[in-house]
């Protein structure tokens, strides 16, 4: 084990003695606002400091069986104790590294997935649907709930927008990474001629806010207008002012709804929507001023840069950001995500991995 990774460990282990004594005290019991916080530390560290000791019981075996070589009785067992030890080591140290690296808060929250069309007119547009569904399928394969907070449908079956929100365990913390520009290449089902055309789409994954530590809206800044919904939508489209449109006027920032049927649900769902995209622009500029400090913006990951490729043609998807590559595009595109969801994780774990070592 590296040591900093043992440094690291042998803290918990200390602040783990220092919590049991905290939770001992009678001051703290009876304040249960400390008593949960302290807690709520007290469960987490229990998880690292624990396999830490059976890791550290793991060593001790291994030598122990060490010891026992020279003896020729016990060397094939002791080979063999020592064998299966050092595997054991080996997935306790991978256990450790994940659980000693920094959580978002956020990872567990429902997430917000805004698709919007973007180059290759038509196209664009029915790749929007493509992304849409595909995220729709992975969620399904995965026990996840989905939501259309809003859709604006294009005159030929895709989207030029649609907001979906997605909710289950770890939502925005496995989808977090599809934010950025996606870009295919694929010959249109308009295409007379064969030709391959290159068309694009931007997604924007935000977690949704927590309502108890959410920004506040203030009406002032609110600039709400009801219209009549366009698109399909049956017998009750059209016919009252039911959508919703809400500005947010010192940013700029839109947000609207027309998927329900009342106009109090599109307005709740677009205001909903509207906090999403105020609370992850706050997001953006503080991890710019982070990576301004850190690294003077090189290599910082803006929304607009193209992220990955969908290639029909070829049946591949190449992930730009880790030269992952793919040849199993069409069962991707029917929510099989999960190779790449996996290894955008191991990435970034790796990437926190190499902070936390500088840092240590």
């Amino acid at each position: 084990m590296k040591p900093f990774l043992r440094t690291q460990l042998e803290r918990y282990a200390q602040r783990l003695e220092e919590l049991d004594f905290l939770l001992s005290r009678e001051d703290i019991m009876g304040d249960m606002q400390k008593y949960r916080a302290i807690s709520r530390e007290h469960a987490d560290v229990t998880a690292v400091a624990g396999r830490y000791q059976r890791y550290l019981q793991c060593e001790a075996d291994i030598a122990t069986a060490r010891q026992m070589l020279d003896d020729p009785d016990m060397a094939e067992m002791a080979q063999e104790e020592i064998t299966v030890g050092e595997q054991e080591l080996i997935k306790l140290e991978d256990e450790l590294q994940r659980l000693l690296l920094p959580k978002d808060p956020d990872d567990e929250r429902p997430a917000y997935v805004e698709i919007r069309a973007g180059t290759g007119g038509d196209e664009s547009a029915l790749f929007a649907a493509d992304l849409a569904r595909m995220y729709t399928r992975y969620a399904s394969n995965v026990g996840w709930k989905v939501e259309v907070m809003s859709a604006n449908e294009s005159e030929i079956g895709g989207y030029k927008e649609v907001v979906l929100r997605i909710e289950g365990e770890n939502a925005y913390g496995a989808l977090r990474f599809e934010s950025g520009g996606h870009r295919v290449q694929r010959v249109p089902a308009t295409e007379t001629q064969g030709r391959i055309h290159t068309s694009a789409c931007t997604v924007a994954v935000m977690p949704e806010p927590d309502e108890t530590v959410a920004i506040t809206l203030n009406p002032a800044d609110l600039r709400i207008d009801t219209f009549r919904a366009s698109g399909a939508g049956g017998q009750h489209i059209n016919k009252t002012d039911s959508a919703v449109r809400v500005v947010h006027l010192p940013t700029g920032i839109v947000a609207e709804c027309q998927d329900g049927r009342s106009q109090h649900s599109n307005k709740a769902k677009a205001l909903q929507v509207l906090q999403a995209r105020i609370q992850e622009k706050e997001r953006k500029e503080r991890e710019a001023k982070e990576a301004a400090l850190r690294k003077g913006l090189i290599g910082s990951g803006d929304r607009s840069d193209r992220i990955r490729t969908y290639n029909f043609p070829q049946g591949r998807l190449t992930d730009h950001r880790i030269n992952l590559t793919l040849y199993k595009l069409l069962s991707i595109m029917e929510g099989d995500l999960g190779d790449v969801i996996e290894a955008l994780k191991q990435a970034r774990e790796a990437e926190l991995l190499a902070e936390l070592e500088v840092n240590a």
